[in-house]
């Protein structure tokens, strides 16, 4: 049978002589995986649509057990993102987020708009694109940041503070002083992402530090990109 989907594209790896296997995100059937025919030759209408970060309409049938994908409309490349490698790792960031906390058969429109929206963010350089999306991404699996005021004091925290992983939240550094240390920067960066305020560069090297920690502590899965990203955000 037949079905179509708005789909961007997670990761591909090559099957075959000329065959591609995609994994992608769509909004109402979650992750799927897919075989694109013939698209590693030359000249191959359907080659764009095994590039990365490719968001498109996907057009599938079920053949022998496997969803194939006979055509492909194209809404946006994402070309930038392979033009410069800084973008391209802020993007392999979203896609490997995207692929970590996607199942088969969920409901991920929240997800997929937000990597969508993301990418567009990151070809135009905006500097808390990643922060931001790092963000949604946490509260979709249901793990918010709280970036307000102190859950003990009611204070807003200033200077020195803390970060607790199991609370996800911030806290003045006298009212938790077990959890992680975290910069005013950090916290700023995160609360800029929010629409609060402004941030630094090398606090929203900080925030993505903290925000990638947090993700492989609650997802269980490491974020390979984001080291590779900040590695290149190093003066």
């Amino acid at each position: 049978m037949d079905f179509k989907a708005d789909a961007l594209l997670l990761r591909a790896v090559d099957y075959g002589e000329y065959d591609r296997i995609v994994t992608l995100l769509t909004a109402e059937r979650g992750k799927i995986a897919a075989t694109l025919k013939g698209v590693k030759k030359a000249g191959a209408k359907l080659r764009f649509a095994a590039q990365p970060f490719c968001f498109a309409e996907y057009v599938f049938a079920a053949r022998g057990g496997r969803n194939v994908v006979t055509s492909a409309s194209l809404y946006d490349g994402f070309f930038p993102l392979c033009e410069d490698v800084a973008r391209y790792y802020a993007a392999a960031v979203v896609t490997g987020a995207c692929d970590a906390l996607a199942l088969e058969g969920m409901q991920a429109g929240e997800l997929l708009v937000a990597a969508v929206t993301a990418l567009e963010n990151i070809c135009a350089d905006d500097a808390l694109a990643l922060v931001r999306f790092l963000l949604r991404a946490l509260a979709f699996a249901g793990y918010p940041v709280e970036a307000g005021a102190c859950p003990v004091c009611g204070r807003l925290p200033a200077g020195r503070m803390r970060f607790s992983f199991p609370d996800g939240a911030f806290f003045c550094d006298g009212c938790l002083p077990d959890a992680v240390p975290a910069s005013e920067g950090t916290f700023a960066a995160i609360r800029a992402a929010n629409g609060t305020g402004t941030a630094s560069a090398d606090g929203i090297v900080r925030a993505l530090r903290l925000l990638g920690a947090y993700f492989a502590r609650q997802v269980g899965a490491e974020l390979p990109a984001l080291a590779q990203y900040l590695q290149l955000l190093r003066p």
